[in-house]
């Protein structure tokens, strides 16, 4: 009976402690252009039923600062953007709640945006867990373009290369064709000779 009692309070241990075992996904790293818009997925995990009182919450830290500061808050079906700040008025909730989705959108970026974003979902009754982080790198143009030419270059270099073996095969199959056609040939004159002798002997 002792047994039972003590299986029966581990198995309603591990139940409850899973009952806050709430965990946060989002992409570890996110790069963009310049001017462009970005989508910044977050997401989690959790025993319990979506709850209408779910809620986001986004931090943001530019690179080489020591402190975050909010930008944006989900919360009672309502988004609240930082009405100030770096992100003011260019802040999009994209997220789908009742999907467990808290992805927010950045427009028109710029290189100040270079940090580490950082996303907490709540889902009460589980309000634990850790928050999960994403780090976000804009870039300029030019080395999208200068890695398209090297796509290119590569793409070059590849085809040339295709086209040097087809050329090879394509020889070995000429050479070998021409060698039995040779072969071909004299086996025939042969045929041919034996054939005069054998009707000059019957002459």
């Amino acid at each position: 009976m002792l047994s039972v009692l003590a299986l029966t309070s581990v198995v309603l241990l591990g139940i409850a402690s899973q009952s806050t075992a709430l965990v946060v996904n989002t992409d570890s790293e996110k790069h963009a252009l310049v001017g462009s818009d970005v989508r910044l997925s977050c997401s989690f995990f959790s025993w319990q039923w979506t709850s209408p009182e779910v809620s986001f919450t986004w931090h943001y830290r530019p690179d080489g600062a020591k402190d975050a500061i909010s930008i944006f808050h989900y919360g009672g079906g309502e988004a609240y953007p930082a009405n100030k700040g770096p992100f003011q008025n260019r802040l999009e909730f994209v997220g789908n709640p009742s999907r467990r989705d808290g992805s927010i959108l950045i427009k028109n970026l710029d290189f100040g945006d270079n940090g580490t974003f950082t996303c907490d979902a709540k889902n009460p009754p589980d309000i634990g867990g850790h928050p999960s982080t994403i780090r976000l790198l804009v870039f300029e143009k030019v080395p999208v373009q200068a890695g398209v030419i090297t796509g290119s270059i590569i793409g070059v270099v590849l085809g040339l290369l295709i086209l040097v073996v087809a050329i090879y095969y394509l020889m070995r199959f000429l050479v070998a064709r021409r060698v039995f056609s040779l072969s071909m040939s004299k086996h025939g004159k042969k045929g041919k000779g034996k054939e005069g002798s054998q009707q000059k002997q019957r002459i």
